[in-house]
């Protein structure tokens, strides 16, 4: 659920984006990023292995953004914090950008530590409660039906059911109740004022917090600076076209905020050149489309165009990821009318470009 599987972006190099920072903090130590805001590191493991989390200076407390992953390794990360470079004050607030469980994973356990309230977009916090009801339920035929009309053989279907629900198994128990955050709100946090951004596509509602007095932009999942966010299609929403939504959202946030902040991206290290970043990351999910449009000239499944839009190979563990954002792209082609898909009568989807 975390981000997506490097595409292939290589022909057009990344912008030369400008980092300040020589290197980031280390579990239990914090860096200060600007009067009253400290940038800390929870451990993720894998390929990303720590999330950037954030306290803002709030007064007689820290408001927190993002949390960290559920479990015993992220808790001692932050009771190391708490003793180090955050000691002396309660946490007064926790902001969450979005649902995945890297980010709203602690959110109940500091919540209920410091008797504090989770501050939260509404769809995000709704879907995540529902992600969670699925942990020890058997996988819904639906979703089978889904990822079969993608080409998975039974060896993957099979796989899929065996790790279905896992989402819930990455979070402390979530809190009861949230305050929640909408587009344009301005939240008086300390002694500043944070305009919420609101984007869509990597997931639902996910709040990005900008400070214009600060010259700083929270930006979670929505802009990273050396990967680009995962934008899936899932058996819940098979025809939804997430990536429209996420390409929108990135344009709309160009327009809205200056070139000129630093950006405090989940995951990598904070940077300067906001704009240009969105620009790579539309021109080389753009080019994707290209690619995609020009293999489907002769009919192919979901698990046939992953060579024209991601550099590694696919294994069974990037095989759901792949899939998901495979099939953003082609909803996305379907939406634009340059794609039709039909189902053969074994159940399997087959793309193919308008004529």
């Amino acid at each position: 659920m975390r981000d997506g599987v490097e595409q292939t972006f290589a022909e057009h190099p990344r912008p030369k984006l400008t980092y300040p920072f020589e290197h980031g903090p280390k579990t239990g130590e914090a860096i200060d990023v600007a009067p009253g805001l400290k940038w800390l590191r929870m451990p993720l493991g894998g390929a990303l292995a720590f999330i950037n989390v954030w306290a803002i200076d709030d007064g007689a407390g820290w408001a927190i953004v993002d949390t960290g992953m559920g479990g015993s390794a992220t808790r001692d990360a932050w009771r190391a914090a708490f003793q180090g470079p955050l000691a002396g004050k309660p946490v007064s607030r926790v902001f969450v950008t979005h649902m995945h469980p890297d980010h709203i994973g602690m959110s109940g356990y500091l919540t209920r530590k410091f008797d504090a309230q989770l501050w939260i977009t509404r769809l995000e916090f709704m879907t995540c409660r529902s992600l969670a009801a699925d942990t020890g339920r058997e996988a819904p035929q639906d979703a089978i039906n889904f990822f079969r009309a993608a080409g998975w053989d039974e060896d993957a279907l099979e796989t899929y059911r065996a790790r279905f629900g896992g989402f819930g198994r990455a979070l402390h128990a979530l809190p009861d109740s949230f305050q929640r955050l909408t587009d344009g709100d301005e939240i008086l946090i300390g002694d500043h004022y944070w305009r919420v951004v609101v984007g869509s596509g990597h997931s639902p509602e996910h709040a990005c917090l900008w400070c214009p007095d600060l010259n700083l932009m929270i930006t979670g999942d929505q802009v990273l600076p050396k990967i680009s966010s995962n934008v899936s299609v899932f058996p819940t929403e098979p025809n939804g076209d997430p990536l429209t939504d996420w390409l929108t959202s990135l344009a709309r946030i160009k327009t809205r905020v200056p070139d000129e902040v630093l950006v405090l991206p989940a995951h990598n290290d904070p940077f300067f050149g906001l704009h240009a970043r969105i620009d790579h990351l539309i021109g080389g999910h753009e080019r994707g489309l290209a690619r995609l449009k020009a293999l489907i000239a002769e009919p192919k499944r979901v698990v046939d165009v992953f060579h024209v839009l991601f550099r590694r190979k696919i294994d069974q563990n990037l095989l759901g990821l792949a899939t998901g954002e495979s099939l953003a792209h082609l909803n996305c082609l379907m939406a634009r009318g340059e794609a039709v898909r039909t189902r053969d009568a074994n159940g399997i989807d087959w793309y193919r470009a308008a004529a």
